[in-house]
């Protein structure tokens, strides 16, 4: 059963996001728990073999922290949801790299940890964990993280290529054993995009 952290009082620990078994059904912490002002500037993923860059985003980053009060009324949904559109050639690729540029503020990180659950259709295909072991205050960092395409069954890739926006991940971030950040990303692998406006 997923956690909806408006009324569940379990507690959010690395152990428990590694334990749940299909996304989340609402977001595991508020945006106003990132008291580190952790802000994502740029993110690029490649295919590690041939260097091709399959998504790349930048922004400037913020002039001051976010205030909780402004958070209330942000769509949480548009802000933390990320889509991707791969295309069915993503499937012949052996390892991806993700790139992630960030900055912190005033606060020291120990211990950035990110762990990642991909699922398709509610079911488990693969998860990852990342560690950053610390990051200075009022810094800027880059940190690349290397995937493993999974070894699906044929017949499980050909559902993910008929059925897009149905492979889903849950991003979690830690400080220690605190939930700071919670990002979701759906994804298609059709041929073409706009086969898939209707859903």
């Amino acid at each position: 059963m997923q956690m909806n952290k408006a009324s569940s009082s379990v507690k959010i620990t690395p152990d428990y996001v590694l334990s749940l078994k299909k996304p989340t059904e609402s977001y595991l912490c508020s945006l106003s728990a990132n008291i580190y002002n952790i802000q994502f500037l740029a993110f690029k993923i490649r295919d590690v073999e041939s260097n091709q860059v399959f998504f790349s985003i930048e922004k400037e980053p913020e002039d001051e922290e976010i205030k909780a009060e402004v958070m209330e009324d942000i769509n949480e949904d548009e802000l933390r949801t990320v889509r991707y559109h791969f295309g069915p050639n993503f499937f012949k690729l052996k390892e991806i790299g993700t790139t992630l540029v960030f900055s912190v503020g005033e606060k020291p990180l120990k211990n950035f940890r990110m762990i990642e659950r991909h699922y398709f259709k509610e079911k488990l295909i693969q998860s990852f964990d990342f560690n950053f072991p610390f990051c200075m205050p009022n810094c800027t960092n880059s940190w690349e993280s290397i995937y493993s395409i999974p070894n699906l069954e044929s017949k499980v890739i050909e559902d993910m290529i008929k059925s897009p926006w149905t492979t889903k991940s849950d991003s979690f971030y830690f400080v220690g054993n605190e939930i700071v950040m919670h990002n979701k990303a759906e994804y298609s692998y059709s041929e073409h995009l706009d086969e898939e406006e209707g859903d």
